[in-house]
C-alpha cells in the first residue's frame, strides 16, 4: 500500500465578533498579525510544511480580503497538482449559508469526492501555533480510530474556556467523553494539574467524515458544529482518538516555544499574542527557518530607523518593525509596527500594535492600543491614555484597558 492520499480543509468562515472592530469588514482569518502576516497564514504554513499540498479554504463571512490574500499569496505548482483554493459558500443544498462548521463541510462534499482522499485533515484558520500534521496523520492511522482530535495541555483552572477531552482510562489514546467548557474537569493521570483541550484540528478517515456530516445534516436539533456535534458522535460510537501535541516534534522548535498555541479570538488574546512575539526570548519564535511561516512577499523597501530633522535620536526597544516602515526620532517599546507605517519626531508608542500604513505624527502618544490600517494619529494626539475620552470618541476599550481604533480613523488632539 502506498502513502495515503490526504486532503486538507481549512475552516475560515468565522465571523469573529469578539475581535470587533478589527472584523468590521474582514473575516477573522484575514486579520493582520505580527506585522506582515494574516492569521490564516499559520494554519496554511503548518499544512504546507507538513507536506500537504491539496488544500481548500472554506470561506463565508466578509471574505473578500481573505480570498484576495489566498489567491495572491498561496500559489502552488499546478504541474504537481498542488493548490490552495478559496471556496465560498456554494449553496449546493439549497439557498442557505453555512449553519456551522460541519454544515460547511457537508455543503462542500463535492470537493472531497473529486479528490477521493483516504484521509481528510480539518483545521481552524485563526490560531497561532506550529504543528507537524503528518505526525498526527501517522498516529491516527496507527490507532485505528476513525476520527482523531488534536489536543494541547492547559492548566486545569482554564478548563472552563475550552472543549476538554476526557480520556478512556483503559486506553489513553481514546476519548471517553468530550466536555464543552466544564467547571469540574479532572486532571490528567500523568499531570493532575492539567487537562487536554481541543485545538480545533482533526484528522478523519474520509468516508467516516462524509458519513458523519451527512447524518448530522439530517438532524433538526443539531448545531452542525465540528466540535459540538461531529466529534461527540464519533466519541459515542467509540471511534474517536486523541493526539497530544506534546508528541509532536516540529523541526527547529525549542523548549520555550515547542507547545505554543493561542486562540486569538478576543482582543485580549490577540494583544497578548503580540506581546509574546516581542519579548526578548520570544514565546513564539517567528525566526524558525526550519518551519517557516509563509505570507505575502511585500514589494517594499526595508524598514528604516533614523534621526528626525533636528537630529534627535529615537529609541526602539523590544519591538518588531515591518518592511517599508520609517521611524524618525520616535520612542517605540514592546510594539509591533506594520508595513509602511510612519512614526514621526517625538512620538511615543508603547505596548501597541499598528497595522499597515498607520501614521503617528509628532509628539503623539499611543499606549496599549491596536490601530487598524490607515489610521492617522495627528500631532499631539493621545490614544490609550484616557480611556473615558477614547470611549467618547467611539473607540473600543476592553475591560483590561486596550484601546482599539478601526480602519481609516483620524485621531485629533
Amino acid at each position: 500500500m502506498g502513502a495515503p492520499k490526504i486532503f486538507a480543509i481549512v475552516l475560515a468562515g468565522g465571523e469573529g465578533k469578539r475581535l470587533m472592530p478589527l472584523t468590521v469588514d474582514r473575516a477573522k482569518p484575514a486579520v493582520p498579525f505580527g506585522g506582515q502576516y494574516r492569521l490564516i497564514d499559520f494554519a496554511l504554513s503548518n499544512l504546507l510544511n507538513s507536506g500537504m499540498t491539496k488544500i481548500v479554504v472554506l470561506t463565508q463571512y466578509k471574505s473578500h480580503s481573505l480570498d484576495r490574500h489566498v489567491s495572491q499569496t498561496w500559489r502552488l505548482s499546478s504541474m504537481l497538482n498542488s493548490y490552495v483554493a478559496s471556496v465560498p459558500a456554494q449553496q449546493r443544498l439549497g439557498k442557505r449559508w453555512f449553519s456551522g462548521s460541519a454544515d460547511a463541510i457537508l455543503q462542500s462534499l463535492n470537493l472531497i469526492r473529486d479528490e477521493k482522499p483516504d484521509i481528510v485533515v480539518v483545521v481552524g484558520a485563526d490560531h497561532v501555533y506550529r504543528m507537524d500534521f503528518s505526525q498526527m496523520v501517522d498516529a491516527h492511522i496507527a490507532s485505528g480510530a476513525k476520527a482523531t482530535v488534536a489536543a494541547i495541555r492547559q492548566p486545569i483552572e482554564l478548563a472552563d474556556q475550552f472543549g476538554v477531552i476526557d480520556l478512556d482510562p483503559t486506553d489513553p489514546t481514546r476519548i471517553r467523553e468530550f466536555l464543552e467548557k466544564p467547571t469540574d474537569a479532572a486532571g490528567l493521570a500523568d499531570s493532575p494539574g492539567e487537562v487536554l483541550a481541543s485545538m480545533g484540528n482533526y484528522v478523519f478517515d474520509a468516508q467516516a467524515l462524509i458519513d458523519a456530516v451527512t447524518s448530522d445534516g439530517e438532524l433538526a436539533d443539531s448545531s452542525h458544529d465540528m466540535g459540538g456535534d461531529i466529534v461527540p458522535a464519533f466519541v459515542r460510537a467509540g471511534e474517536a482518538g486523541v493526539y497530544d501535541l506534546k508528541n509532536n516534534d516540529v523541526p527547529g522548535s525549542t523548549d520555550r516555544d515547542r507547545y505554543y498555541w493561542r486562540d486569538v479570538g478576543s482582543i485580549e488574546s490577540f494583544f497578548e499574542a503580540h506581546q509574546d512575539l516581542v519579548s526578548a526570548l520570544p514565546v513564539f519564535n517567528l525566526y524558525n527557518n526550519a518551519w517557516p511561516i509563509y505570507s505575502q512577499q511585500l514589494n517594499s523597501p526595508p524598514a528604516k530607523i533614523v534621526r528626525d530633522a533636528k537630529g534627535n535620536l529615537g529609541q526602539t526597544i523590544d519591538s518588531i518593525i515591518s518592511l517599508g516602515a520609517v521611524i524618525s526620532g520616535a520612542h517605540i517599546e514592546k510594539s509591533v509596527i506594520g508595513p509602511w507605517c510612519r512614526v514621526n519626531s517625538g512620538a511615543t508608542i508603547r505596548h501597541s500594535v499598528l497595522f499597515d500604513d498607520v501614521e503617528v505624527n509628532a509628539d503623539a502618544i499611543v499606549d496599549h492600543a491596536i490601530l487598524d490600517k490607515s489610521v492617522i494619529v495627528h500631532a499631539g494626539a493621545r490614544v490609550g491614555v484616557d480611556h473615558d475620552h477614547d470611549r467618547e470618541r467611539g473607540f473600543t476599550v476592553t475591560e483590561t484597558g486596550i484601546t482599539v481604533v478601526g480602519k481609516g480613523v483620524e485621531i485629533h488632539p
